[in-house]
């Protein structure tokens, strides 16, 4: 191992550059839909000693001496956004006319920008780089930090961060809701990165210990947290949930001469009767955006849905709702989840806060119009943000987080006004991504907001992966990719929240102080052995 370490640290020019991104590339398989999470003692080790090779020349100046790691950390996330985001190409293939153009900034541009979070991560820990165990701290905190900025940064997109590698399974996700998203993902790059010190033989005994101490207490508490779960006493269900998924194609779900048998097949596919022996659901619930029109152009719909549900029933469903604009402004368009009883009156809803850039809103939007852009979704000429994140009342007593589409990457996002509720409802539309690892990875990411809550998950998707998940992020039921059809399944009971988002917070930060202060005590160490 020394061999191919030393190899590596010395290489240089176009070999450099592909080692770093085929490294980045690699480890996308640690992500679902392959979850082969082995390929980071790979993936990590080798960036470690790339790093070790990174130094630019002493009379460089501050920068010039950093720049080396920075290039080749924005390589390795260059691998790893292209080969873990290339799908987003699909979006403006998917019913999204006139934006071929557009295909290299999804499958590349996107990626190019993300990977300077990652060119950032490895230059802060190149400035404080040393040998043995202390540059490995230096890395899982810079990550860690990085990976909590880009949560934020530029609208936020923290997409695949590094920690969801380490979250393959539940027994593997229940440590979350103590460190948090972007805790896990220092300590991930830190047991991931640990073989680096085997291959230079510096601090090689702690650092694999500490390691392989860190995975055992990572499984333990999983098989704890999961123990503890499947030993509260049993409940009786608080409601049965029925989630519809039609599989309806972009291409006829933007078609205005398809809206009525696109309405027609939600209705019938709703009315289906019950398993043999299983009870009526009390909740159906369908897709984002699945009613295909305004309720405000049809108000007949209402009524079909009224006749449709049965007394004491309930549809929760995506549409999209309008609203006048005040003193001549133009109407806008908000992206909202609606409640309706079996009278057909609406008597909840909660509009979509966080936004997808260029998908749903322009920013910018002045400047960039005239440029001639648009957003992908501008049937209605994009939408609108809700001013505020409230809880979803359902009848039962039930409260509901609303997650629409993409929100359910934001870990803060699962905290609303007006309590934590019962449930986390994720209504979404990944038929954008066809058959590809987007909705893998977008189910996981919900999922582990499950974990984080404690909350079950209750996700309906357009052409899929539907799911309800017990509060330990188990999948309970579910709807495979692309396949059209309903489930019924009784609503778990939420678990007890043992840890909250500050409490999170507060110990992601005291993870990245002991992360960081470990590497300047090594750097210092090193310095006072050179003098």
């Amino acid at each position: 191992m020394e061999r191919i370490a030393e190899s590596i640290m010395l290489s240089w020019g176009a070999k450099r550059v592909l080692i770093a991104f085929a490294a980045g590339a690699l480890a996308v398989l640690a992500l679902p839909p392959f979850n082969f999470f082995a390929v980071l003692f790979v993936s990590f080790p080798v960036l470690v000693w790339l790093l070790d090779g990174a130094s630019g020349p002493a009379d460089a100046g501050a920068i010039g001496r950093l720049r080396p790691a920075f290039v080749t950390g924005w390589w390795f996330g260059l691998g790893y956004f292209v080969a873990g985001l290339w799908w987003l190409g699909n979006a403006l293939l998917s019913g999204a006319e006139g934006f071929e153009w557009a295909l290299p900034l999804a499958i590349v541009g996107l990626p190019a920008v993300l990977a300077l979070f990652y060119g950032a991560a490895a230059a802060l820990a190149r400035l404080v780089w040393s040998d043995g165990l202390g540059r490995i701290a230096a890395l899982a905190a810079a990550f860690g930090l990085l990976e909590w900025v880009r949560s934020f940064a530029l609208t936020g997109f923290p997409w695949n961060a590094v920690g969801y590698a380490a979250m393959p399974v539940p027994l593997l996700m229940q440590s979350v809701e103590i460190v948090g998203l972007y805790g896990l993902s220092a300590l991930t790059v830190f047991v991931f990165s640990a073989p680096a010190l085997v291959g230079t033989r510096r601090g090689a005994v702690a650092g694999m210990s500490l390691a392989l101490l860190l995975l055992a207490a990572h499984a333990g508490y999983g098989w704890a947290a999961l123990w503890r779960l499947d030993r509260l006493p049993a409940r009786a269900p608080e409601a049965v949930v029925r989630i519809v998924q039609p599989a309806i194609g972009l291409s006829e779900k933007w078609d205005a001469a398809e809206r009525e048998r696109i309405f027609s097949r939600m209705l019938s596919l709703s009315a289906l009767p019950p398993a043999e022996g299983q009870p009526r659901p009390s909740h159906i619930v369908w897709p984002e955006t699945a009613v295909p029109f305004l309720f405000t152009d049809n108000p007949g719909a209402l009524s079909r849905i009224a006749d449709m549900l049965q007394v004491g029933q309930t549809l929760v469903t995506g549409a999209v709702r309008a609203e006048e604009g005040s003193g001549g402004a133009p109407q806008r368009y908000y992206n909202t989840i609606y409640v309706i009883d079996d009278e057909g009156q609406i008597i909840g809803s909660a509009d979509k806060a966080h936004l997808v850039p260029f998908g749903e809103y322009l920013p910018f939007e002045t400047w960039l119009r005239k440029l001639g852009l648009t957003t992908i979704a501008e049937t209605l000429g994009g939408f609108s943000a809700g001013d505020r994140r409230n809880l979803l009342k359902l009848p039962g007593g039930l409260g509901a987080v609303p997650l629409i589409c993409y929100e359910a990457i934001f870990p803060e996002l699962a905290a609303v006004d007006g309590g934590r509720g019962a449930l986390l409802l994720n209504v979404t539309n990944d038929a954008w991504f066809g058959m590809t690892p987007g909705p893998y990875q977008h189910l996981r990411q919900a999922q582990v907001r499950s974990v984080e809550a404690r909350l079950p998950l209750v996700r309906a998707a357009n052409s899929g992966i539907s799911a309800v998940t017990d509060s330990g992020g188990r999948i309970l039921a579910s709807l495979p990719l692309g396949e059209a059809g309903v489930f019924d399944v009784d609503l778990p009971a939420a678990g007890q929240e043992s840890w909250s988002t500050q409490n999170r917070g507060l110990n992601f930060g005291l993870i990245i102080a002991i992360m960081a202060l470990t590497a300047l005590f090594a750097r210092r160490s090193k310095r006072q052995g050179l003098d």
